[in-house]
């Protein structure tokens, strides 16, 4: 699998539809697509990852989940651990 910026999308603060549209938008043109998200948007990718596999039944399916924790260095210049979760949703194999 290749982790080209162009077959990931980055979960953040808009509006669930919006990365369940990208995606299926990539997967269109793409045999698969990895959601990434950290800290409080994990669930995010969760739901997005649900939706999309509901709505393309069954021509798609996850074919990797990774998770780990990142250290980032927050305001007040402490490291903090953040969770972090990669969902790989691909075209099934016939």
């Amino acid at each position: 699998m290749s982790n080209n910026s162009n077959d990931t999308i980055f979960i953040g603060k808009k509006p669930l539809m919006t990365y369940v549209t990208s995606t299926i938008v990539q997967l269109a043109t793409k045999p698969s697509v990895t959601i990434k998200a950290r800290g409080l948007t994990t669930s995010t990718a969760i739901d997005v990852s649900q939706i999309v596999l509901k709505k393309t039944k069954p021509a798609f399916e996850i074919s990797n989940v990774s998770i780990n924790s990142e250290s980032l260095v927050s305001t007040d210049g402490r490291n903090r651990d953040v969770s972090a979760i990669e969902i790989t949703i691909a075209r099934k194999n016939s």
